[in-house]
């Protein structure tokens, strides 16, 4: 077992490297072969990529398309959507959510003639609750963007109920579900959300580049995708430029020569995860993030999470002292082989599959050296 508590950044599982070695190699074989298969072995790897995902979120066929990112995703769909959806409204974020998708919708949204409002935690929180959102969320929102589980908190939203009051004010509502999705079940139908953007990295322990979005069948025949190419149609190979369609089906989100690269590289941790299961793996987790945030408390840190285990994801925030320099505490850290990392003074904690609970213990030993070393001096 090792000292690993990045999950929140890249998921690992015990025989990754020969697995994703074993995967890569057999793409190396197939693409260099000097026959014609080679597109033909590539789609059908992505296939296999999108069923996995298929089957870990619930979501029908035709539903899902790849994606570079979960930033391009977005992009994709509300670009995608009739300019009157977002004009004269407003679209609704939390202040926690990924960055990344904040700096896209405050391009895109205001271009569209929206307006883009980003709810603020309460006075003295650390995350924006699911009471925030709804005292925000009025009948002129008409998209909101709900995040299922935060980076910087590990809150867990109720997105089912969120979406359910959404509905009822007209929204359309999406979920990030990037940091909760293979640590927690997620299901699309039973959350009902209109369309859900999510990586492969993290608890799904894949690689870069192999971003998901799901739509509805009812959204998906709304959108007109301007990022488009000729993987956007039934049939890709349809070369006549005046009669251009796209797919019925979610692979209208699709758009030039496929990324089937990351796609193939991500199958082992797919695999890993369906293969082990999502509830033995959060069992794991949360024996570890119990035994870390007992440790925590003992050592008098407060957390930057929910107290509650039930309202967090995978991974436990611990507020360090404000003398403590970021890069020397992970420094000091990464010594004893203890791997992490922080944003601004929130200690980020996600043990996984080949965390050893050992090692939580060495955790929590080492933070309360440093406290104790800060407070000294």
């Amino acid at each position: 077992m090792s000292g690993y508590f990045l999950y929140h950044s890249i998921g690992t599982f015990p025989g990754k490297d020969a697995a994703l070695s074993a995967q890569l190699s057999e793409f190396s074989s197939r693409w260099s072969a000097t026959d014609d298969g080679q597109w033909g072995y590539a789609l059908e790897k992505q296939g296999e990529f999108l069923s996995a995902w298929a089957k870990i979120i619930g979501a029908a066929p035709g539903t899902l398309a790849q994606a570079e990112s979960v930033t391009a995703a977005l992009y994709t769909l509300i670009r995608g959507m009739p300019e009157t959806r977002l004009k004269g409204g407003k679209v609704l974020i939390a202040k926690d959510c990924f960055p990344s998708l904040h700096f896209l919708l405050a391009e895109v949204v205001s271009r569209a003639g929206g307006e883009l409002v980003t709810v603020e935690p309460a006075a003295g929180e650390l995350w924006v609750s699911d009471a925030e959102m709804l005292a925000a969320w009025d009948k002129d929102v008409r998209l909101a963007l709900l995040t299922w589980v935060t980076s910087t908190s590990s809150h867990k939203s109720d997105v089912k109920a969120l979406v359910a009051h959404g509905h009822e004010m007209g929204s359309l509502v999406g979920v990030d579900v990037t940091q909760g999705v293979g640590i927690a079940p997620y299901d699309v139908s039973e959350v009902g959300a209109d369309f859900t953007v999510g990586s492969s990295l993290k608890w799904l322990c894949g690689v870069s580049g192999a971003g998901v979005l799901h739509a509805t069948p009812e959204l998906i025949a709304e959108t007109s995708p301007e990022f488009r190419g000729w993987f956007s149609q039934d049939n890709p190979f349809s070369w006549d430029l005046d009669a251009f369609s796209f797919a019925a089906d979610a692979r209208r989100f699709g758009n030039g020569t496929p990324n089937v690269l990351p796609a193939i590289g991500c199958l082992p941790g797919l695999s890993y995860v369906l293969d082990r299961g999502i509830a033995d793996i959060a069992r794991d987790n949360a024996a570890k993030v119990s035994r870390l945030a007992e440790g925590v408390r003992a050592a008098g840190l407060p957390l930057a999470s929910p107290e509650d285990a039930a309202e967090r994801g995978g991974s436990l925030m611990v507020q360090m002292p404000a003398g403590l320099e970021p890069g020397t505490a992970v420094e000091g850290l990464r010594a004893k082989g203890l791997h992490t990392d922080m944003r601004g003074r929130i200690l980020r904690l996600s043990p996984g599959t080949v965390t050893g609970i050992e090692e939580c213990d060495r955790m929590v030993a080492a933070i309360s050296e440093m406290v104790g070393a800060t407070a000294s001096v």
